[in-house]
């Protein structure tokens, strides 16, 4: 059996690291999105954060600008994020 090597990050941590996440508009939307990045990232400012709707205001981009401390944690993040209800996209 061929072993591969462990795969380099390319990334040196910590790291400014934006994430953006594209979901249907709503109510709860920013206050639910806003709970999961905050609870892998509990150093998010309010000025780390953008949000700008679709013409139609049907959708919602919301970018966050965290300080990633590892992989780990910004793959749990997405992960968290993806699973969020009304979530369409994470980038």
């Amino acid at each position: 059996m061929v072993s591969n090597p462990p795969v380099e990050s390319l990334l040196q941590f910590p790291t400014d690291y934006p994430i953006k996440v594209v979901a249907r508009t709503s109510t709860d939307l920013r206050p639910c999105i806003d709970a999961i990045v905050r609870q892998h990232c509990p150093n998010l400012k309010d000025e780390q954060i953008m949000e700008r709707s679709s013409k139609a205001a049907n959708f919602t981009a919301l970018t966050y600008h965290i300080v990633a401390d590892s992989r780990e944690q910004v793959t749990s993040l997405v992960n968290a994020l993806v699973d969020a209800e009304g979530v369409l996209m994470v980038i």
